[in-house]
């Protein structure tokens, strides 16, 4: 099973070469910036676009409009700031890094993927893949969403101090999993493919996980990926119609535990604070010293987030000038 670890973005450092302003096709309309290839520390007016296919990299800038990054395009941006919203068409991607994105960010049925590093956003929603054949993925670490974070498709991993300020949401996705980070309201996993993993964080509201496939480990010493320690609910938590395994090891929960119709049954550990206890099936699970660490899942995510991500930062540095 792939991993969920993702590689630092290395800086773009680039200056624009030369721009030019289009008109849009009725007379009132606003204009739209076209970027393709890199761009500096300046303030774009209006709203930008990178043209299907082609690749923006930006470093310090500020857009005062919406951003569209076209089908099948890619946009890099460091240190910058978005007064709208971000929506990424079908094969696109956005990688922003110590950016600030006033407006919502969406990514399209069948879009490549969505990296936040040290960014702000508003509300984060990943389409469902639909018939496309595109898996998509969003990882977020040290970042904070102003809003809600939605997934219907593909991987998902919040990490490394992420704060969501509402609520978790996805369903359909590959995996969904949650590292160190903080949820203000409720976290919902349903019919995840490979299943899902939350370690080391905190969720304030509500959590219900069903459906899943590949199976569900809150906390440490489970089969699907390594981690440190458990976790803090703030009110009730379901685990529900799963397959591949329940595991519950090291958590505070403020609330009932409630595992029913797994297969198999879930395993609980002893050193779980359960404030309203446990209902439904469960085997009790000895905690163990070590912690199990899985090196296989941890290097393919590695390899396969660093792969993804310097691909699509190549193709921006390397595309040309930026254009208006």
């Amino acid at each position: 099973m792939p991993g969920r670890t993702i590689a630092k973005l290395a800086t773009v450092s680039a200056v624009i070469a030369a721009s030019v302003l289009a008109v849009a096709p009725t007379a009132h309309a606003d204009l739209v910036t076209h970027c393709i290839g890199t761009g500096g520390a300046v303030t774009v007016p209006n709203d930008l676009l990178v043209p299907a296919g082609e690749s923006c990299a930006l470093t310090g800038t500020t857009i005062t409009g919406n951003v569209t990054v076209a089908a099948g395009a890619n946009l890099v941006v460091a240190g910058g700031r978005v007064s709208g919203e971000v929506r990424v068409a079908a094969d696109g991607y956005l990688d922003a890094t110590a950016t600030t994105i006033d407006g919502q960010v969406v990514l399209a049925a069948g879009g490549y993927g969505v990296f936040l590093s040290d960014a702000s956003s508003g509300n984060v929603t990943v389409r469902p893949k639909g018939t496309a054949t595109v898996d998509s993925f969003l990882f977020v670490e040290e970042s904070t969403i102003v809003g809600t974070v939605t997934a219907g498709a593909g991987e998902v991993r919040l990490d490394r101090g992420t704060q969501v300020q509402r609520n978790v949401s996805s369903t359909g996705t590959y995996y969904t999993d949650v590292h160190d980070s903080f949820v203000d309201g409720t976290l919902s996993v349903l019919n995840s493919a490979t299943g899902s993993v939350v370690c080391g964080s905190a969720v304030r509201g509500r959590a219900t996980f069903a459906g899943n496939l590949g199976g569900v480990q809150l906390g440490p010493n489970g089969t699907l990926d390594s981690c440190a320690s458990g976790g803090y609910w703030g009110t009730d938590v379901s685990v529900t119609s799963t397959t591949g395994g329940v595991t519950v090891d090291d958590n505070i929960i403020n609330g009932q535990l409630t595992v029913t119709g797994n297969d198999p049954v879930a395993q609980v550990a002893a050193n779980n604070r359960i404030r309203g206890g446990v209902t439904g099936d469960q085997a009790a699970s000895s905690n163990r010293a070590a912690r199990v660490a899985v090196p296989d899942r941890e290097e393919a995510g590695d390899e396969r987030a660093e792969l993804r991500r310097t691909s699509a930062v190549r193709e921006a540095t390397e595309a040309g000038a930026a254009r208006l």
